[in-house]
């Protein structure tokens, strides 16, 4: 287990959207927070005693709100408790606004070598009725002061299928965005999310989406485009130069063991699945004691583990490895899978070239049908 995610759930103003653990308006208790989770790191450490650390990712809500003396803390236990990699990849997710060039250059100097700027879109009046507290303008100096910072690896991520967003004005973001030429940029469609002021607007027809086949349209624009322009796709969403994939995510996909820090951070873990609790005062108040904030222990069996092997793998372009499955079960994919994997190749969801299985365009178009087959 080599990989550590920190939950910092603070934000200056929640996005319409928006469906993950994180408050605004909520200073008063950032030091409290901060306090537990160090507790919570220096508590977790003997689990990854003898553990060399590859990647640690800083996510939120809005980690870059946090003062810079607080986020130093949690960088210094982290590398007083845990043996980190010298080439570890080190992220940390921002939003345009909270970047000044003395914010990026402490972020820098305390080991950060990745940063994940959260644009959305390129029109500000799309930012406006997303609910985000920046502008284009705003984006366009942080990212220059980014790269002046010291930052070679940098994220972008941006969402299409946006409510009375046009293909045209994704055009315009995608150029916009190849122009500045970062080393990665993660593409989204928008999901609906239940409890967000989106679904509530949905449910109540006041959200006005683009078609199913504009969404697909622009998809297909997206993969063309960063193609064109040495962007490979190596996940669904995700689009990089050489050499600049996400470690950390493939973690997630790949299945591999993680450790989750933080207010409802996930972890999986000797074939556990668990959560810390979603409240922030019991989170707070439990003081890195893990036996009072975890909560929903799964013990995964064979069956779920295989699932998500399937379901997660084939998520990236380069699919799942026959081998890897056996060696890590013990048994044949197709002793398990067979049908199914006949059945998705015949439809020409699914593809099969030097033992790996790996989705066709028209699966990646019909990937939950794919998954929804293996779970």
């Amino acid at each position: 287990m080599n990989s550590l995610y920190i939950h910092i759930p603070f934000c200056i103003q929640k996005c319409l959207y928006c469906d993950f653990t994180s408050f605004a308006n909520k200073e008063y208790l950032y030091s409290d927070y901060t306090n537990a989770l160090i507790k919570e790191l220096i508590q977790k450490a003997p689990l990854c005693h003898n553990e060399v650390i590859q990647t640690i990712f800083l996510g939120g809500g809005t980690p870059t709100i946090l003062p810079i003396c607080f986020l130093q803390k949690i960088m210094d236990t982290i590398f007083q408790y845990y043996t980190v990699s010298n080439n570890a990849e080190i992220t940390i997710e921002a939003n345009p606004g909270t970047l000044s060039s003395t914010v990026l250059s402490a972020l820098y100097t305390m080991g950060f070598c990745r940063i994940s700027i959260g644009l959305q879109s390129w029109q500000n009046e799309l930012l406006q009725k997303l609910g985000r507290i920046h502008n284009r303008t705003t984006f366009l100096k942080n990212y220059d002061n980014a790269r002046k910072a010291g930052f070679k690896n940098i994220n972008i991520d941006i969402m299409f299928s946006l409510p009375e967003q046009t293909y045209s004005q994704w055009q315009q973001t995608l150029y916009s965005i190849l122009y500045l030429q970062p080393e990665h940029i993660s593409a989204y469609s928008l999901i609906i999310e239940e409890g967000t002021p989106f679904y509530h607007f949905y449910e109540q027809n006041k959200l006005l989406l683009p078609e199913e086949q504009t969404d697909r349209a622009m998809y297909h624009l997206t993969q063309e485009l960063l193609a064109q322009y040495g962007y490979h796709q190596y996940e669904i969403s995700n689009f990089c130069k050489q050499g600049y994939e996400s470690r950390h995510n493939k973690v997630y996909w790949q299945t591999k063991q993680y450790l989750g820090f933080g207010l409802g951070a996930h972890s999986y873990y000797k074939n556990k699945r668990f959560h810390n609790t979603y409240n922030i005062q019991k989170y707070i108040q439990s003081k890195g004691n893990a036996n009072l904030l975890t909560e929903d222990i799964e013990h995964l069996t064979t069956a779920q583990l295989q699932s998500e092997f399937m379901f997660m793998g084939l998520r990236m372009t380069k699919g799942i490895s026959e081998y890897t499955f056996q060696k890590r079960f013990g048994v044949s994919i197709d002793s398990v899978y067979g049908k199914q994997l006949s059945l998705l190749t015949e439809q020409k969801l699914l593809q099969k070239k030097k033992q790996r299985y790996y989705l066709t365009n028209r699966g990646i178009d019909l990937s939950n049908t794919v998954f929804c087959a293996f779970i």
